[in-house]
């Protein structure tokens, strides 16, 4: 009975998904990708990602903000070695919680809603912080930005891959990573001149930006679709895709898709291999992104700088990543769409398992010179030490780590949020799409917490060859698992899962 209802399937879908060894379905596709005109397109994506850029900026937050509360006069406000890891990790919590509830939003709300509905939380926590009398104001503002965040990351990502078509999906599938980077940049270059309040302050600027923007963009077409707006619909596709582009046949793609999974998502279902194996994909993919140590690595950056004794000033050496961090997203970016997803993933995973591993080994082999007076201070209080490199040998672990975030950032940072918008089936996109944030945030909150236990008691090197292992991991996951999605619409990928045939991603 199944094969007898999938055939059906491929004869109706071949004129416009088609196995492309050639074939007029093609040129005309390649033809049609080429008339598009992108402006419209590029201007609501930018509206969205300014949401990422907030979440950048709110992610790093603590890393100014820690040294100068733990010097503040008023005790109310102090922060210690017990309260400044919550002040920095609760974030994580506040985003597994609005990953949550975008299970609900992204379907009810829809994708831009929903991306909008984040600004009311984060406008409400950078209040909170800017004018903190004690320490309960200090963590319930940095969950509700949290929380703001975990919301952007489920909608933005899908709100993107259901606008864009296949000849640009990667490129603007980077910009989320892109610019929540940025953010970071931009909150540490405004540390340097700000006061942790006015810091506070300055992220209320991009959000009431985001909503302004996105008052005049287009909900998605696919989302319009599922709720019956066939005619919004199409405006929303015309809008998108210029009036004078045969825009017409892409609609008509969309509407078979969107037809075939009219229907809520069942328990039933989920034993379809079209549901769960899309969804198992991506959830695994943002569980072993998170342990890869990048939320670790980035919230303990100076510390851990410290701790190693590098040679230059923590300060400067977290910009230097930063740099290398958005020069790497860039990258990213421009050769998604050529190089393609999966080649990115295995030199990604390459890259982080080399660096772990280079760090860890540095780490336990260095001698206790290097260290001075550090080597027997915890992570956490070596922060408020001077550093006192007495080798250049010491540049080992800022190239590692540099290596480290450039590898991240070319693959397993931005694809992972990517290939989630792509190859979670339409029908149970919205709630997936929150499950996996959810993984993820819980993953790192978990992290962040035994991060500092496990140096303290084992030594810094033991996470990072923790990290180094599970990259090799990430290798073998990405070639058993990974479908490559370069150059396919949303339709095909679809088709793939629900048929299993790979034609029809070659």
């Amino acid at each position: 009975m199944e094969s007898r209802d999938r055939e059906p399937l491929v004869r109706k879908t071949s004129s416009s998904y088609h196995t492309f060894p050639e074939g007029t379905a093609r040129r005309l596709d390649k033809e049609y990708l080429r008339s598009l005109h992108n402006k419209r397109l590029y201007l609501a994506v930018f509206a969205a990602v300014l949401g990422n850029f907030s979440f950048g900026f709110a992610l790093v937050y603590p890393s100014p903000v820690i040294p100068a509360l733990e010097a503040h006069p008023s005790p109310a406000l102090r922060l210690d070695q017990h309260t400044a890891p919550w002040f920095g990790s609760v974030f994580t919590l506040g985003a597994a919680a609005g990953g949550l509830s975008t299970m609900l939003l992204n379907d009810c709300l829809g994708r831009k809603l929903s991306i909008m509905f984040s600004a009311l939380p984060s406008a409400l926590g950078y209040a909170l912080l800017a004018g903190a009398q004690g320490l309960w104001m200090l963590l319930l503002g940095r969950v509700l930005t949290g929380y703001a965040g975990g919301v952007t990351s489920a909608s933005i990502p899908v709100y993107i891959s259901e606008i864009s078509h296949p000849g640009v999906r990667g490129m603007l599938g980077a910009c989320p990573q892109i610019m929540a980077v940025l953010g970071s940049l931009v909150l540490y270059a405004l540390g340097l001149v700000l006061d942790w309040r006015w810091l506070a302050v300055a992220g209320e600027v991009p959000v009431l930006a985001m909503v302004l923007l996105l008052c005049f963009m287009p909900n998605s077409p696919r989302f319009l679709l599922s709720q019956g707006k066939e005619e919004e619909a199409l405006g929303s596709l015309c809008w998108l895709r210029g009036e004078d582009t045969d825009y017409a046949r892409e609609y008509e793609q969309i509407k078979d898709s969107v037809r075939k999974q009219s229907r809520r998502v069942s328990c039933a279902e989920l034993k379809d291999p079209f549901l769960y194996k899309p969804i198992l994909i991506s959830g695994l993919m943002r569980f072993l992104q998170q342990l890869s140590g990048v939320t670790c690595i980035l919230v303990y950056l100076q510390p851990i700088f410290k701790k190693t004794s590098v040679i230059l000033k923590a300060e400067y050496d977290a910009a230097l990543v930063g740099l290398v961090r958005l020069s790497a997203v860039a990258i990213a970016a421009v050769s998604m769409d050529k190089a393609g997803r999966k080649i990115l993933l295995f030199v990604s995973a390459g890259v982080m398992l080399v660096s772990n591993l280079t760090m860890g080994l540095y780490i336990h082999f260095e001698p206790a010179s290097h260290n001075g007076t550090v080597a027997n201070t915890t992570l956490a209080s070596s922060a408020n030490l001077p550093a006192e490199p007495t080798n250049y040998i010491t540049l080992i672990p800022l190239l590692a780590t540099m290596f480290f975030i450039m590898g991240y950032a070319m693959g397993w940072g931005p694809i992972t949020w990517l290939l989630m918008s792509e190859i979670l089936p339409l029908k149970a996109r919205g709630v997936a799409s929150g499950l996996c944030v959810l993984v993820s945030w819980l993953t790192a909150f978990t992290l962040t917490q035994f991060f500092l236990p496990v140096v303290n008691a084992f030594g810094l090197e033991v996470p990072f060859l923790f990290f180094a292992v599970i990259s090799a991991g990430n290798i073998v996951f990405t070639g058993c698992c990974v479908p490559e999605t370069k150059g396919r619409s949303l339709e095909q990928i679809e088709a793939f899962f629900r048929t299993g045939r790979r034609s029809f991603l070659r």
